[in-house]
Formats: structure tokens, sequence, C-alpha cells
């Protein structure tokens, strides 16, 4: 679970980081009917991680590939092998350049990747907190 933390908050943005573990087990414990797959280097660390939770008869997933290891297709490969197993899938993706990462990075979002691999946005429903803005997307 300390990769996945450490994962995480190298990948998100800062308003979604977590303070220490226990943070990130507290929004796992409620989740229903979770699912992960994990990818790891040759020292066996997590270099990539696909989960899904069920939240109102919908399954919702998120995919966090090590910032190092982005454009070697593993985001895309948790992708396919989601898509074959969970899907309708949805999630909710910033859409915006507006944020930035713990280590000071600027936040890009991933929202052309998910078009790329044939999901849709469905612009009348966003998430709209103090902390994150950020729209739906969905691939049936």
């Amino acid at each position: 679970m300390n990769e996945l933390f450490h994962l995480w908050n190298s990948v998100y943005p800062m308003q979604l980081a977590y303070q220490d573990l226990s943070g990130l087990a507290d929004y796992f414990m409620p989740l229903q009917n979770k699912h992960h797959i994990l990818v790891k280097d040759v020292q066996n660390k997590v270099v990539g991680w696909f989960f899904c939770f069920e939240r109102e008869h919908e399954t919702w997933f998120a995919v966090l590939v090590n910032n190092d290891l982005k454009k070697q297709h593993i985001g895309s490969t948790l992708i396919q092998l989601a898509k074959e197993r969970f899907r309708p899938l949805n999630g909710w993706v910033i859409d915006h350049d507006r944020y930035f990462k713990l280590d000071g990075q600027k936040y890009e979002s991933p929202l052309s990747f998910y078009l790329r691999h044939g999901f849709k946005v469905i612009e009348n429903e966003r998430l709209e907190i103090p902390i994150l803005s950020a729209v739906k997307i969905t691939c049936s």
C-alpha cells in the first residue's frame, strides 16, 4: 500500500494528495466491489495502477502511471485490460491545466489520452467542489 500511496501523490495534483497512508486507506475503505490491476517493473516496484469500484450502480475507475514511464503504453495497456473486464467505465477527469503536483510541476490533463481510447465526455456532468474541477468521462 505504501507504493500506491507514493504513486498516487506523485501523479495526481496536490489537491488530491494525502498527508499519510491512512488517508488513502480511508478513501478505499468504503468503496464497493473494488478491483485492482498493478504493473510492476523488474525490481517489483509498482509503476502502473488501475483500480475500479462501484458507486451508485456504475463502475468508476482511475489509472495512474509513474511520471517517468508515461508514453510507454502502460496506461494504454491498463485501459485495454479494463475495457475488456469492467465495461462500462466512468471517471472524473481534470480537463484543464490550472493545477500543480506536489513536486511543483504542472499537472497535465489526461483528457486527450482518454479520448484517444474511446471515452466520451459527458459535458453536462461535472464535479465542481472547492478544491477540484473535473468532467465525467465514460466508455460503454
